[in-house]
């Protein structure tokens, strides 16, 4: 039989910004669905000790960290479905929206994007087992762990030299790999790494494999290839970070929501609306600058918040979308001004 019941509330994904977005719609009596995906808890998922995380001063491993944001949601009433959404549909004025999982509608009259991005990878050999055991994605996570460690930073843009510069204050060294003898980083970016006395510099060369050391336990070498001869050469490296940019999970609402040019849906102002009524988006789906575990629990807090304004002010069905692209934006689809601009 079809489902007939309408939620109030539809999380799609999870990680930080979806269990809080749950959180707090669940302690506003929301009853949320969270279709949390098979690989649920998003990146913390592959990380193992998270120390910058406020609330921990020992620190806790990246899973248990998730899981405690489920277990605290789930106390409160949110329920989840350990399953992909495949497909969303806005609502027909006077209709709610619909989430499908498979052949399966969920219908909701407010749904929080919470899917989070991915970090990109290289493709090269041992990047996937060496993965939290040398090869990370994120030097604000991660550098502590390499104190006088020699480290590579793979990459070449302004992310590359902010994350470079980072781990310099712990590393002995740390060795610059990109592939071409020209960088995407602003002079600027350049500038700032080029001053810093232990980053060394090594192109036009990629990364070819991560090799183990001796106990196979972490990353003890890194081998590089010259992108012009062809010649390879290895260097010592406990600890490698790549810094190449990152992937919104956005590919299920294009053509629904605004994106940017990379992807990141784009949402109003200072709010987690989008340009759907009754759509909010938060957490590393929106988020290229700071992606940090913190900041996204905190974008899926205001997405709730977002959330529950609009169904407080709107009673009945969300506003056709009609009416917002007639011109009213703001009155059609929101009627108030309890969220920030």
């Amino acid at each position: 039989m079809p489902r007939t019941e309408i939620e109030q509330v539809i999380i799609v994904g999870s990680g930080p910004a979806g269990y809080t977005a749950a959180l707090y719609t669940a302690r506003a009596n929301l009853a949320p669905l969270v279709i949390e995906g098979f690989m649920w808890g998003g990146l913390l998922q592959q990380t193992t000790d998270v120390e910058n995380f406020p609330g921990f001063p020992k620190g806790i491993d990246g899973p248990e960290l998730m899981q405690n944001f489920r277990d605290q949601a789930e106390r409160f009433g949110t329920r989840f479905l350990t399953e992909d959404a495949t497909r969303i549909e806005v609502g027909t004025p006077g209709e709610p929206h619909t989430v499908w999982v498979e052949d399966e509608p969920y219908k909701a009259r407010t749904v929080i994007l919470s899917m989070g991005a991915q970090h990109k990878k290289i493709g090269a050999e041992g990047e996937e087992e060496l993965a939290g055991r040398g090869v990370s994605y994120c030097a604000t996570c991660d550098a502590a762990f390499f104190r006088e460690r020699e480290t590579v930073m793979v990459g070449g843009g302004d992310s590359a030299m902010e994350e470079a510069i980072f781990l310099a204050k712990f590393a002995a060294k740390v060795t610059i790999v990109h592939r071409r003898a020209e960088f995407r980083a602003s002079k600027i970016m350049l500038e700032r790494a080029r001053a810093v006395e232990n980053i060394e510099w090594l192109t036009p060369y990629s990364v070819d494999a991560f090799l183990p050391g001796s106990d196979s336990r972490g990353l003890a070498t890194a081998r590089l290839r010259n992108t012009e001869t062809g010649e390879l050469c290895e260097i010592p490296a406990q600890g490698a970070f790549i810094a190449v940019g990152h992937e919104p999970q956005s590919a299920i609402v294009r053509g629904l929501v605004d994106l940017d040019e990379n992807g990141y849906v784009q949402t109003q102002g200072r709010s987690t609306r989008t340009r759907v009524p009754g759509f909010f988006a938060a957490g590393d789906l929106v988020d290229h600058t700071y992606r940090q575990a913190i900041t996204a629990a905190a974008s899926g807090c205001q997405a709730a918040l977002d959330a529950e304004w609009y169904l407080r002010d709107n009673p009945l069905v969300p506003t056709p979308p009609a009416l917002a692209e007639a011109g009213d934006l703001a009155e059609a689809q929101w009627g108030h001004t309890s969220a920030p601009a």
